[in-house]
């Protein structure tokens, strides 16, 4: 029997009992043996794995930066895909919300401001991706009428058009056989500069009074009348060479750009007809000149651009370049004096339709003397309104005018013999009668002395002039037809005294 002392404690084993224990340490020993040769083995791979990480740790970090990157760049993809949705929704939203007239506000330290809109620049950007996109642009435009779909301006085929003939001067209406244009030499007084400072009235329009202007409208076989050009010193000044030119033309298509606001678009879709017997003609000031100039657009020797003649006008008469273009807009009669017809068309505008064909189909055919589009809005009180919220005239300004038609009895209509009583004016088309000469210097005559907003005039002059009854108001589309619509590039420089 063997002893075995454990902490003072003396205890027995039998022989039995110490093979076991032989045994069983054995055992352990060899579990020892074997899991500290797995440790061993384990400790013999990852040792020198990680010396080599640690060796080559800046390796590791450029991978995991690469790694990171790439994720990030993933990231921001999908979100570049996720806002360009989010763009087109806000685009829709936006041009679905383009006809309202509130402003967008934020609270800035209690008080509300006007706040930038990021949909307002990106249509700004959409609506200039798509004027470039209108230029050169000759695919009709349609409407559905009766169920079916027809264009809008129907001209005569192309082939007709050799055979097209002019019609033949028409004695002038028996109320109005001629007009005679007042001026200084008819009348013994000037206007003195104070009157010229408070009004618009000046040595180009004359000093018209309330009781001429009430005299004009009434319809004598010979009608006098101010119609600009009152004075030799009042202004726009046209060289002779460009004076005899326009002497010579008998069908106009004239244009203007004052203030250098718009570039020039030259007029496509005309037959080689129409480019022998008709006259394109673009007046500019110095501003505008010298702004196409810097852009590359030089008045050739001939004065010409394209298809234009350039006319250079010198001392304009108003300080107003909106006023200013109204001289060649309504008095091309004047400055063309042996022309018959002439179509004018906004400088924001490209005409794209073969005058003769566009004289057909709007004055010859209909037996009409001027035509003009209708206005998307009725009535002019309605305009009036529109007017002063988009800031094109002082709410001062057009209540005087308002003021004065609602004295002189003009209803708030919305419909003139069956149309629309108001009239979008960019393109003009007329035949140059006495009578319809006569209501141009009328309507020039409201312009200076209201607001240079000539649609507010016009139904009023139209209603007052009761004998002018053939007038084509042709339907929106048509002006869509006639030109391609490319909106104002800058803002217009006012003209300094």
């Amino acid at each position: 029997m063997a002893s075995l002392i454990f902490n003072s404690i003396s205890m027995s084993v039998s022989d039995d009992d110490s093979n076991e224990w032989k045994r069983m340490g054995v055992s352990v020993r060899r579990k020892c043996k074997k899991f500290g040769g797995v440790q061993a083995n384990t400790d013999h791979f990852f040792r020198p794995t990680f010396r080599k990480l640690l060796k080559w740790w800046w390796v590791f970090l450029f991978l995991l930066a690469i790694g990171l990157l790439v994720f990030q760049a993933s990231r921001i993809a999908g979100k570049s895909i996720h806002g360009s949705k989010l763009e087109f929704v806000a685009e829709k939203k936006a041009i679905g919300n383009s006809s309202r007239l509130n402003p967008r506000l934020r609270v800035v330290g209690g008080v509300r401001e006007l706040r930038k809109s990021r949909v307002g620049t990106k249509l700004k950007f959409l609506a200039k991706k798509k004027v470039e996109g209108n230029l050169n642009r000759l695919d009709p435009v349609t409407r559905i009428i009766g169920g079916a779909r027809e264009r809008c301006l129907k001209l005569l085929p192309p082939e007709k058009l050799k055979n097209l003939g002019i019609p033949v001067v028409r004695k002038p209406n028996f109320l109005v056989r001629r007009v005679v244009y007042k001026s200084d030499i008819d009348t013994s007084y000037s206007i003195p500069l104070q009157k010229q400072m408070e009004t618009r009235f000046n040595l180009f329009a004359g000093n018209q009074t309330l009781h001429e202007r009430k005299q004009s409208f009434k319809v004598n076989e010979t009608a006098v009348v101010h119609c600009g050009f009152y004075s030799e010193k009042g202004g726009f000044k046209i060289s002779d060479d460009d004076n005899n030119y326009m002497q010579a033309c008998k069908i106009v298509v004239s244009t203007c750009a004052f203030g250098g606001g718009d570039d020039l678009y030259q007029p496509i879709g005309m037959s080689d007809v129409s480019l022998r017997k008709v006259c394109y003609v673009a007046f500019w000031d110095e501003i505008t000149r010298a702004a196409q100039e810097a852009a590359g657009r030089r008045i050739s020797e001939n004065n010409m651009i394209g298809k234009w003649r350039i006319v250079v006008v010198r001392d304009l008469p108003f300080t107003d370049q909106r006023l200013n273009s109204k001289i060649p807009k309504m008095l091309g009669h004047r400055l063309f004096p042996q022309a018959r017809y002439s179509i004018w068309v906004d400088s924001k505008s490209q005409f794209r339709r073969d005058p003769l064909r566009v004289l057909e189909a709007l004055l010859w055919r209909t037996k009409s003397t001027l035509a003009i589009s209708e206005h998307g809005r009725g009535s002019i009180y309605e305009e009036g309104k529109a007017v002063v919220k988009k800031n094109k005239a002082t709410p001062e300004e057009v209540e005087v005018q308002l003021a004065q038609y609602r004295s002189d009895g003009f209803p708030d209509d919305k419909m003139f013999n069956g149309k629309k009583a108001l009239a979008e004016s960019s393109v003009i088309v007329r035949e140059h009668t006495p009578l319809t000469n006569l209501f141009m210097c009328l309507w020039f005559n409201e312009v200076v002395r209201f607001t240079s907003r000539d649609q507010l005039s016009f139904p009023y002059i139209l209603r007052q002039l009761k004998v002018l009854k053939n007038v084509n108001l042709f339907p929106t589309c048509t002006r869509k037809d006639l030109v391609n619509s490319m909106g104002h590039n800058r803002k217009v420089k006012p003209l300094i005294i």
